[in-house]
């Protein structure tokens, strides 16, 4: 069954004891010149009901398929400096950036009840200090404007690269294990870092209802790393090293983020998807043609097409086709009631799905 399927046949979900409906229709207003709704002389009034769900973000590709989704439950709006190009006439975008003073305007304007966090740079061809300045800095905003206007939940989508591929890893990862990902790949030192300012807030402020999501590799129509180095005619491997991986649909995703913010549950979820497959085997279901590759070779290769901009595929990310780096996701089974919708063959082809 589809997302949006599974979406419809649910009951309406619940978050933080308030019942989210779609606003039929609501006037556009400038932020600078908007009341400030605390104020007795605004005139505003923001009904639990009216309250929408903020998405950070919601121009990526992810972002935009969660909208699609959500919106058809609760109103929706997002922020992200990008253009949404075909947004639902009845999600509002505030195109801004969101370490803007504009950021604290739309919490004022819209009063959220809830923040989901997608916002995250991955753009491994951003300098450190943008990565970090837009990552790290930009979240530690976002999180000063849910502590002030006292937002009721806040869902952040982490990623369980931040474990790190290692040869000692155990062979299913708790949400308990350290977050060494940046030990091995600098770039994902924010995204451990946003990870750790999140844990951080969820035991700083228990009325926050925080749940931060771990996903493994998410395969779709998305363009990250996994997606595609699978998308290729042919695809090398390391010679003598085919390691278990795990991977996640999309919409597997996006149904455990709506399932965060449905419940009352807080904390830190690991998220799987079908059961885990050597690289071979996902590279046989993608249809394509595997070549294995002496180390030395597809690293010193690898580092000069990445000088030239001739692949997406940074050096680092060998290591996630080298050693194993697996998560138990038990607990957002058992306490989020998450189940991954689709199998191996279904997710592996969501590669070829229109980006």
């Amino acid at each position: 069954m589809s997302l949006a399927g599974w979406s419809r046949a649910r009951r309406k979900p619940r978050v933080g004891g308030t019942a989210l409906v779609l606003a039929k229709s609501f006037e556009r207003r400038r932020l600078d010149d908007a009341p400030d709704p605390g104020s007795r002389s605004s005139g505003v009034k923001h009904d639990d009901d009216e309250r929408p769900v903020l998405i950070t973000g919601i121009c990526g590709r992810l972002g935009r398929r969660l909208a699609r989704v959500l919106h058809r439950q609760r109103r929706v709006v997002g922020i992200d400096r990008r253009a949404f190009l075909g947004v639902p006439k009845d999600i509002r975008h505030y195109q801004i950036d969101i370490r803007s003073k504009k950021t604290k305007d739309v919490f004022r304007i819209e009063q959220p009840v809830a923040v989901v966090h997608l916002g995250v740079m991955h753009d491994p061809r951003k300098s450190g200090g943008e990565h970090h300045s837009w990552n790290v800095a930009g979240f530690q905003r976002l999180l000063g404007y849910i502590e002030q206007y006292k937002v009721p939940k806040l869902v952040v989508l982490s990623s369980a690269n931040a474990y790190g591929p290692r040869p000692d890893n155990a062979q299913f990862i708790s949400e308990n294990a350290p977050l060494l990902g940046a030990a091995a790949f600098s770039d994902i030192r924010d995204l451990v870092e946003v990870d750790i300012l999140a844990q951080s807030f969820l035991w700083r402020r228990p009325e926050t209802e925080t749940v931060i999501l771990r996903p493994v590799h998410i395969l779709g129509a998305v363009g990250n790393a996994p997606s595609n180095y699978l998308r290729q005619s042919v695809v090398p491997t390391l010679l003598g090293y085919d390691p278990m991986v795990q991977v996640i649909h999309t919409d597997d995703v996006i149904g455990a983020v709506i399932q965060a913010l449905s419940g009352s549950a807080r904390g830190v979820f690991n998220l799987a998807g079908p059961p885990p497959a050597p690289v071979s085997r996902l590279i046989a279901l993608a249809g394509r043609t595997r070549v294995p590759v002496p180390q030395f070779l597809f690293k010193r290769a690898l580092e000069r097409m990445w000088s030239f901009r001739a692949t997406s595929f940074p050096p680092p990310e060998l290591e996630f086709i080298k050693y194993v780096c697996m998560v138990d996701d038990a607990r957002a089974r058992g306490e989020l009631g998450y189940r991954a919708a689709f199998d191996l063959r279904a997710t592996v082809a969501a590669i070829d799905e229109l980006c």
